[in-house]
């Protein structure tokens, strides 16, 4: 409440000031909570608030990450079950018993190549400098803002877990066993493939509750810190006003008082 006692720091004028001063750090800021001192209950929403919503960005930031670590494994494990596939074929090749020992040699050759590559495969299938498909471990992604909000993406040792289908020789080896190895390793790929495509479901569909919760989260930030320029505008045009009534208010009053001393001297 405005007090009209014209004596002291509380005087009509410095409080008009005092109040236009508030309101262009208001317009300058576009806030209508800036400091404490503006409501101090409300700063310490738009705190929490704004820690929520700078988590959500960067839960978002790190479940698209783990998308990208997820697709680069599955794009190696892709790889690989071509090779192993092309294994399979070619032992199938070898179990025909017209061919000779030349002709298997020259199947054995095209096999041990494959495997070389998956080998290789598995060597330099990696993210950031994490090993994806040569050893066993587990890579964690917080994608919430709260802690115990992550999501977990298993890496696994693709060259231990082929180690037959590396080893197999179709010039002195079983053709049957080889098969049996083809198709167990087939199945293992396909196994952490369809384990990877469930955690890249997980994290997208993380990524986008946690948009939509960040969008929420910031308008209702907004509604708490935000100017209302319209009002603002108003306002600061009023006390305008009130400081040039209160300016001419205090000029006549001074006068009226330099009168009257001119009577008493």
């Amino acid at each position: 409440m405005i007090n009209f006692n014209s004596e002291g720091p509380s005087s009509l004028l410095q409080q008009v000031q005092d109040k236009k001063t508030d309101l262009m750090e208001k317009l300058a800021s576009g806030k209508q909570v800036n400091n404490a001192s503006d409501g101090a209950a409300a700063q310490q929403i738009i705190d929490r608030l704004t820690s929520q919503v700078e988590g959500s960005r960067q839960a978002i930031t790190n479940a698209y990450d783990g998308i990208s670590l997820a697709q680069v494994a599955e794009g190696g494990l892709a790889n690989i079950n071509e090779d192993v596939s092309r294994i399979r074929e070619l032992t199938m090749q070898a179990g025909n018993g017209i061919l000779s020992s030349s002709d298997r040699e020259a199947i054995q050759s095209e096999i041990s190549a494959l495997q070389d590559n998956i080998s290789l495969t598995a060597e330099q299938t990696n993210f950031a400098g994490k090993p994806l498909l040569n050893e066993s471990s587990q890579v964690s992604f917080q994608v919430g803002a709260n802690a115990g909000q992550n999501v977990d993406i298993q890496t696994n040792d693709v060259v231990r877990e082929l180690s037959d289908v590396l080893s197999i020789d179709v010039t002195s080896g079983d053709v049957n066993q080889a098969l049996e190895a083809t198709d167990a390793a087939l199945e293992s790929v396909g196994g952490f493939r369809a384990e990877l495509g469930a955690t890249q479901n997980q994290l997208a569909s993380s990524a986008r509750t946690m948009s939509q919760s960040e969008v929420n989260t910031a308008a209702a930030r907004g509604r708490i810190q935000d100017l209302d320029y319209a009002q603002a505008v108003t306002q600061s045009v009023s006390q305008d006003v009130l400081s040039q009534a209160s300016t001419s208010m205090q000029a006549q009053a001074n006068q009226q008082q330099g009168q009257v001393l001119a009577l008493l001297s």
